[in-house]
């Protein structure tokens, strides 16, 4: 069962965008029965609003200022240590996510990058 404590952590997502693809690391964390969380990517950290676990089912929105100004809202299914799902910005198509829990690395925030 997929719960706030065990989706904490930082993950590696890559994000399949009409541009191309773009890395980012969240780091989620649970302290004192919330779940709350930063994005890092392209230059920018963010801090991700919304957040929400239902079942294996987790959900964000955030706001970005570069590869250019969006409001992102996130929907992904949590299976152990991958998650995989969707990134919608407005009117635009949704960009399939997916993403990797670090395990048994360093703790550093790697920067985003697009390739």
């Amino acid at each position: 069962m997929t719960t706030a404590a065990t989706v904490a952590g930082i993950w590696d997502l890559s994000i399949a965008t009409p541009i191309g693809k773009i890395t980012a690391v969240i780091e989620l964390r649970y302290d004192d029965g919330t779940l709350t969380g930063t994005a890092r990517g392209t230059g920018e950290e963010v801090d991700l609003d919304g957040l929400a676990l239902t079942g294996d089912r987790l959900t964000w929105k955030q706001a970005i200022t570069r590869p250019m100004r969006l409001n992102l809202a996130f929907d992904v299914t949590v299976t152990g240590d991958t998650l995989a799902g969707t990134s919608r910005a407005g009117r635009l198509p949704a960009s399939r996510v997916s993403g990797l829990r670090r395990t048994g690395r360093a703790a550093e925030t790697v920067p985003g990058t697009r390739s």
